[in-house]
């Protein structure tokens, strides 16, 4: 017989395991970055940068010291490594075993990605191997010719084939700018290489995703993955799971059934003290949509890929959870030469809950991710709906002059 669970308690839940419930869930410093990638599983990588890129973003908001040469530094010591959850992701170097049948499937060439010329993989194989770790832009395009893909050189088209299929691997980075050295090189030595078995990957993406989120769904688990046998493995370990007692499947009030951790289920959170976060449209509890629509009944898009006669509320909008519930959405932008942060649009959708109490602990979450962003000054241009205008102002003003 199927347990039963109030929404308000799987909320809480979900949010507690995703570390929204605590201002330091995961410790300080470098520390809590290696903490926070072993439970969380995974830190998407993004390029956009309207303000602090996704994976500094999705980490500051549960390490408050975080800074982002703690990431390189975690690649370098061998801690973390950079590859393919759902997309570009950093990810805990115990778990890289787990990649290997990724990496086995683009190498047998049953990915129509990464095409890529043979002699120039070779070629760079073997200047990799006989030169050191190099960069892209280490490699002249001798044939002065665009690849097929994105435009790409063929080198960089040769890199990246050659990455996905796990013959090279990230060492380092600038930035943006990734150093790839041969994995032999990379990989330390102690850590389990073997290709996991069908049923072992399906049982660790069983436990990533329950110890990540809480509670889970078989359609969560293969988000983005293909095949009907990981299925068929996904719900047999969740089956045998079930018979051993260490989850539960739990009917949510209002919706379809889920798979809870049971000690999740008698656990009590406190919220007295409200936080206010203003999350990365990558970040982890974020990026299933449909999962944060039926749970948390907010319909979040990124609409940046969107034309822009079509978008409803902005170009890269950040959720604002406050507690348990999301508020709204603010697109902004760190306009980093002025050292200026701007509210573009302000959306308030919750109007079930008094200014007053959300708006002091929002300015302060603004605050430090302004100063977060390298900005000294807060702009607000627009807000949604406008009678909230001059009180939103009023509370921003105290904190437009921001000071570390």
């Amino acid at each position: 017989m199927e347990k039963k669970l109030t929404l308000e308690h799987l909320k809480l839940a979900t949010l507690d395991s995703q570390g929204l419930t605590q201002n330091t869930p995961f410790g300080t410093g470098k520390d809590a970055v290696l903490h926070a990638l072993e439970h969380l599983g995974y830190v998407q990588i993004d390029t956009l940068s309207m303000v602090e890129r996704a994976h500094h973003h999705t980490l500051w908001t549960r390490i408050p010291d975080f800074r982002a040469d703690y990431l390189e530094e975690l690649v370098e010591e061998r801690k973390i490594f950079e590859y393919w959850f759902h997309a570009a992701s950093y990810l805990p170097m115990q778990d890289f075993r787990y990649v290997l049948p990724q990496m086995q499937t683009i190498k047998r060439g049953e990915s129509r990605y990464y095409n890529a010329d043979s002699k120039v993989m070779k070629y760079v194989t073997d200047a990799i191997r006989n030169e050191g770790p190099k960069r892209a832009r280490d490699f002249e395009n001798e044939s002065h010719k665009a690849g097929t893909w994105w435009n790409w050189k063929p080198a960089k088209l040769a890199l990246e084939r050659l990455f996905m299929q796990g013959d090279l691997m990230i060492s380092g980075r600038s930035g943006m700018q990734k150093t790839y050295d041969l994995a032999e090189r990379v990989l330390p030595s102690s850590i389990d290489s073997t290709e996991p078995t069908p049923f072992e990957l399906a049982e660790y993406l069983v436990k990533t995703n329950l110890r990540a989120y809480g509670f889970t769904t078989i359609k969560q688990i293969t988000h983005l993955r293909k095949g009907n046998d990981l299925k068929k493995n996904v719900n047999e370990v969740l089956q045998t799971m079930l018979e051993e007692d260490r989850i539960s499947k739990v009917k949510v009030d209002g919706g379809n059934s889920v798979f809870v951790q049971n000690d999740l289920l008698e656990k009590t959170f406190d919220l007295t003290d409200s936080n206010v976060w203003l999350l990365s449209p990558f970040d982890n509890s974020i990026i299933h949509r449909d999962r944060i629509k039926q749970i948390f009944d907010f319909d979040f898009r990124l609409e940046c890929y969107t034309p822009k006669e079509k978008r409803q509320y902005g170009y890269f909008c950040l959720p604002i959870l406050f507690g348990n519930q999301f508020i709204g959405r603010v697109d902004c932008k760190a306009h980093r030469k002025e050292k200026k942060f701007e509210l573009i649009h302000l959306h308030i959708e919750n109007d079930t809950i008094d200014p007053e109490v959300w708006l002091t602990p929002f300015a302060e979450t603004l605050k430090l991710f302004a100063i977060f962003n390298g900005c000294e000054s807060l702009v607000l241009t627009k807000v949604s709906p406008s009678k909230l205008g001059s009180i939103v102002k009023r509370v921003l003003s105290s904190k437009s002059k921001l000071k570390k």
